[in-house]
């Protein structure tokens, strides 16, 4: 495994699959992203207006460089439909040399 700090994770949790698959496209085409992962039918709750609320939901898995986050929030942000979308960032410690020479190129 080959150690690295310039990729990321990003989560993003989307209402449905067309809402995701869309995201995942425009990200895609916009070449923010190098790959999405889509994992339907999550349940999610959580705290919303003083309430706890649950609800079915995609979670879109995100893999980026570092020097495109600002962009890519920007264009979640833009095109999400919730009022305050999920956009959470890990950073990647190590990984796969090949893979990472791949997301790297990407």
């Amino acid at each position: 495994m080959k150690p690295i700090t310039k990729f990321a994770v990003v989560l993003v949790t989307a209402p449905n699959l067309k809402t995701a698959r869309m995201l995942a496209k425009v990200a895609l085409k916009a070449r923010l992203i190098a790959c999405a992962n889509l994992i339907p039918k999550i349940e999610s709750h959580y705290w919303w207006r003083g309430k706890i609320e649950s609800g079915a939901e995609v979670l879109l898995v995100l893999k980026t460089q570092k020097s495109k986050l600002a962009a890519l929030e920007k264009l979640v942000l833009a095109r999400h439909p919730y009022d305050t979308p999920e956009f959470i960032v890990l950073p990647l410690s190590a990984g796969n040399k090949k893979y990472l020479a791949w997301l790297a190129q990407t």
